[in-house]
């Protein structure tokens, strides 16, 4: 480690304060994330009262329209300009009405039909045109603090700790403070749980805000032409891959996680063993994280994720086995799966950078902001997707909210936590074949591009 810190020369040092300060911005947007991830469904179908074909197809519609939005958001924080940055004023500005429009999205208003399922797209897209005016230039905002590729590494681990950790307190946490707060009313449950993660989320995002400094200003003579930079973008082999690859991960995701409520609920009749069981999905990934780095130095970055999304998406496929009276067993492959997949969240981030270095060896221009805001928009499509393609097994397979399932509804929530999710992921690995950037090809890549820089600074 030491020899490491010796590299980075002294002024491209970050120190521990403000490398954990930015991650508390992380932790903020999971308090929402997360919650997203494992309870919107479930709360839109038993407690705000909708259908669940309705509810896919609106978080379909919802986040569609929003990750459009993604790099319209990246291209005005780039033009930004005041005292505080391009991207830090955006992280305090929408924390307020972030949290609100939280708070307005899990409230039940007192509405029937038509006018219920209008309040909820028109909550819905308000609070994620918000998570989008924050996380956006969040995201972009490390690229910033420090121009050294090692310190950004750094920055980018410490902040998967404290997603994940923010994750995990949401998993355990949000359906014993709905019944603590809500004393038998759910819809009273939800609104005050969302006040809590909403004031929490001020907090962590203004900390975030003044525990951070931008550092690496573009060149004052750099020209800005979008078209071209898209062009170049839609015309990367391994960022289209990656996007593809993503869009699966994630819609398997969002699949599992959202079928884990019905599961517990209906299937297990044991929800109140919910939340250790998303827990363990949080500590399974959070080791796994730990050891990415070495694993991805001895056996290569593309080699590893495959490995993990394709072995991951097999050990999924064997809740299929599982009974009611099988916890053993489903708490074993929840640990087992989460570990093995875990792998893939500091991966796909840093081979999402390694296109950006491949597009300036290619093209002479570096468009890494627009990559990463890709990035995101394919996160968000790959949720919608995922949350529209179990609403539709839902209302499929005949559930009906808040009764004894059939054993019709049952077997769509057992296929949601096994072979459907398997499919995708083993899919994704197989998609992976086709990336196109080993480990020796970006030591080339990066070799060129200094060789290139030093002639230009020559």
């Amino acid at each position: 480690m030491s020899a490491t810190t010796q590299q980075v020369p002294l002024a491209d040092r970050i120190s521990l304060k403000e490398k954990i300060g930015y991650s508390l911005g992380d932790a903020a947007s999971n308090l929402y994330w997360k919650t997203f991830e494992f309870f919107l469904i479930i709360f839109y179908t038993d407690v705000f009262g909708l259908s669940a074909a309705a509810v896919g197809t609106m978080l379909l519609v919802t986040r569609i329209a929003d990750a459009v939005a993604d790099p319209a958001m990246g291209a005005l924080a780039d033009r930004t300009k005041t005292r505080w940055g391009h991207f830090r004023p955006y992280i305090v500005w929408f924390a307020l009405p972030l949290a609100v429009a939280g708070v307005l999205t899990f409230t039940t208003p007192n509405l029937t039909g038509g006018a219920k399922l209008v309040y909820a797209y028109i909550t819905y897209a308000l609070l994620m045109f918000l998570y989008t005016a924050v996380n956006i230039p969040y995201t972009a905002l490390m690229g910033v603090m420090t121009p050294n590729s090692q310190e950004r590494t750094s920055i980018s681990s410490i902040r998967f700790i404290g997603a994940f950790t923010a994750g995990v307190f949401v998993q355990y946490f949000t359906l014993s403070f709905v019944k603590f707060f809500g004393g038998g009313n759910d819809t009273r449950g939800w609104q005050f749980t969302m006040v809590l993660y909403g004031i929490l989320a001020i907090v962590l995002l203004a900390l975030c805000f003044a525990s951070t400094r931008e550092r690496v200003t573009p060149p004052p003579q750099q020209d800005s032409n979008i078209k071209r930079d898209l062009r170049d973008l839609f015309g990367s082999r391994p960022w289209l891959v990656l996007v593809g690859v993503l869009l699966l991960i994630l819609a398997a995701f969002v699949i599992k996680g959202s079928a884990s409520a019905y599961y517990f609920k209906y299937f297990l009749k044991r929800q109140d063993l919910l939340g250790l069981f998303l827990v363990s999905n949080g500590l399974a990934f959070l080791v796994a994280v730990s050891v990415t780095s070495f694993l991805a130095k001895r056996f290569g970055k593309k080699p590893l994720f495959m490995m993990a999304i394709g072995v991951g998406g097999l050990v999924v496929g064997f809740f299929w086995l599982a009974g009611p009276s099988d916890l053993w067993l489903i708490f074993a492959l929840q640990i087992l799966s989460s570990f093995i997949i875990g792998f893939n969240s500091p991966l796909v981030f840093a081979m999402f950078a390694d296109t950006a270095d491949h597009a300036e060896w290619r093209t002479g221009r570096r468009t890494t902001g627009l990559v990463f805001a890709s990035a995101i928009f394919s996160t968000k499509i790959g949720v919608a997707i995922g949350a529209w393609m179990f609403g539709l097994i839902l209302a499929y397979s005949g559930y009906v909210a808040n009764v004894e399932q059939t054993a019709g509804s049952l077997h769509g929530i057992i296929l949601s936590m096994s072979w459907i999710p398997a499919a995708l992921l083993v899919l994704a690995a197989a998609t992976m074949a086709l990336y196109p950037l080993d480990d020796g090809l970006m030591v080339k890549i990066e070799q060129d591009l200094k060789a290139r820089r030093g002639e230009i600074e020559a």
